[in-house]
């Protein structure tokens, strides 16, 4: 029996599997409102949930405007959401 590298065979299962088309999709930063240091929570928009429940669209900080379906853990983070968030001083998830 041949002999697998443990560390190689971890590393092809921890890779998410994808449909055609999917090397093009990002994961995407929605801000979905924000609350002033001496205020009320101020939405901004339709959250992630809620696009994701009604079939209404959601936009990120890149200016994408979609309807959430997909399991956002599956694709990688935006590159401008990411650079958008990080200027803005937020802490940026690591997916």
């Amino acid at each position: 029996m041949p002999q697998v590298d443990e560390r190689v065979a971890e590393r092809v299962e921890s890779v998410p599997r994808t449909d055609d088309g999917d090397h093009e999709r990002f994961t995407h930063l929605v801000l979905e409102g924000y609350t002033p240091k001496d205020g009320e929570f101020v939405g901004l928009g339709n959250s992630v949930v809620e696009g994701m429940v009604n079939a209404t669209p959601v936009r990120a900080l890149c200016g994408k405007v979609w309807v959430p379906g997909r399991d956002p853990a599956r694709y990688p983070l935006c590159p401008t959401c990411k650079e958008i968030a990080e200027s803005l001083g937020w802490s940026v998830p690591s997916l």
